[in-house]
């Protein structure tokens, strides 16, 4: 079922601006499924290692730095969690917590469980893990339930401006 396509949402949108190559998988999204990202992996027959949920976190930053707490995307994959600690070092924060579902998906433009770390509203801080480059293809969220889209992690960190770092936790 991948196809290539030039529109639907703002991250394909984004990828195709950005001459991205890209796929696109459809699935029957069930809405009592405990975990969207592992449903995905399961639906579209993918190993949950090479498929990545997008999470958003307040990041606070290092105490006299003079700065304010920022929200920033972690992308890490669908079988482990995010580590915020990690998170927050990579970014050059002291700490970090996982930002309120409301605050998210005002910030990105999309519902949880469908929000993609392409074609955000407003550009967030950003940081994959690194075990993203251990795969040729990545999957993560096209911008809405049931629908993920393929990339080479290069082409995701490149359109993200990501930084690339360990931030899950197994």
């Amino acid at each position: 079922m991948a196809k290539k396509s030039s529109g639907g949402t703002p991250a394909t949108v984004a990828l195709t601006r950005a001459g991205v190559a890209f796929t696109l998988h459809d699935y029957a999204h069930d809405p009592r499924a405990q975990s969207y990202g592992l449903e995905a992996a399961e639906a579209l027959g993918l190993d949950p290692a090479c498929v990545f949920k997008t999470l958003l976190a307040t990041v606070h930053p290092s105490t006299g730095s003079g700065q304010r707490a920022r929200l920033a995307v972690g992308i890490v994959p669908v079988s482990a969690q995010l580590d915020l600690k990690a998170l927050a070092r990579a970014l050059g924060g002291s700490r970090a917590e996982m930002a309120d579902k409301t605050a998210a998906e005002r910030a990105t433009g999309y519902v949880v469980g469908g929000i993609s770390p392409l074609g955000q509203k407003r550009a967030h801080p950003t940081v994959v893990d690194a075990t993203a480059l251990d795969h040729a293809v990545v999957y993560v969220s096209a911008g809405r339930r049931g629908l993920d889209l393929g990339l080479s992690p290069a082409d995701l960190v490149s359109v993200t401006s990501a930084t690339v770092a360990a931030i899950s936790r197994w």
